[in-house]
């Protein structure tokens, strides 16, 4: 005989499929209406009701218009900021990396006095809110006349590197030890254990913390402003965006702005598709011991 389905079993899975449905729905959606919006005309955005596929306003018929992206590419503006994202972002992910793993390694896997202390003081250095330390920044930066990229670099290194330093931290420790000795055994140094036997059995970390410290400097909008306001040409992508103007006294380019949204997440989408095994391993690793 057939065993008869358990109703309370059918219920509960409905009940999983439907809040993974409308989780699903929460995250992808906003991203959709941009891609949406990126693909109207003016009068096409100040229809009403909003339609949820680019329409004709005369006929109804379904209408893309590509000219937004056009003007996204033509601004200056945004191309420049485009380029200058991506060299604080790469710039601050690179050095985060190579510091912070540096410092990992030391905390991770030699032992020395206040080591523990160290640990606790990076830990609450990734807990300071941004604007508290905003404006004595400013002022340091304004003392000492460093430019716009660097000063950027340099504040988002303030913030990545503490936290790519206590996760690598804990990925070093729960690597077995007895490669540090067998290692000392054979004669290597402690750079050439940690740079040819440790740092390669660390890569789903490194990306994983690359990724995240990359992202991070590449969408940061409240530091780029300010340290930009006497340098224009240093400004970043979301400064840029945020300072999109229309072609007619005050009409706000929506269109335009959300093909600039559209046109920057692509990178970063690329970069989690091309690196999500790694990210996955490194989000998981050390979850199961045994």
């Amino acid at each position: 005989m057939s065993k008869q389905a358990d109703p309370m079993a059918i219920l509960r899975r409905a009940g999983f499929y439907i809040v993974l449905a409308a989780v699903v729905i929460y995250l992808v959606f906003p991203f959709y209406w941009a891609i949406n919006s990126s693909l109207k005309t003016e009068p096409q955005l100040q229809m009403t009701p909003a339609t949820y596929i680019p329409r004709a306003v005369e006929d109804q018929s379904i209408s893309f218009h590509f000219g937004n992206y056009a003007a996204v590419f033509q601004n200056e503006v945004f191309t420049r900021g485009l380029l200058n994202s991506a060299i604080v972002a790469g710039t601050t992910t690179v050095l985060a990396l190579m510091i912070g793993a540096f410092a990992a390694f030391a905390l991770g896997k030699l032992r020395f006095r206040g080591r523990t202390p160290s640990l606790y003081i990076i830990l609450a250095m990734t807990m300071f809110p941004a604007v508290s330390v905003l404006t004595g920044l400013f002022g340091v930066i304004r003392a000492f006349n460093i430019p716009a990229i660097g000063s950027m670099i340099l504040t988002y290194l303030l913030f990545s590197l503490p936290f790519t330093a206590w996760v690598l931290t804990s990925f070093f420790e729960g690597l077995p030890r007895e490669l540090l000795q067998s290692a000392q055994v054979d004669g290597a140094t402690p750079f050439q254990t940690f740079y040819m036997i440790l740092l390669p059995l660390t890569a789903p970390a490194l990306v994983t913390t690359g990724l995240l410290a990359f992202i991070g400097a590449f969408n940061e909008y409240l530091f780029a402003l300010t340290f930009t306001t006497v340098e224009p040409n240093a400004r970043t992508v979301p400064v840029a965006i945020a300072q999109f103007t229309g072609l007619v006294a005050r009409q706000e380019p929506f269109g335009e702005i959300m093909a600039a949204a559209v046109v920057v997440s692509i990178p970063l989408l690329i970069l989690v598709l091309i690196f999500q095994r790694k990210i996955v391993e490194g989000l998981t690793a050390g979850a199961v011991k045994g």
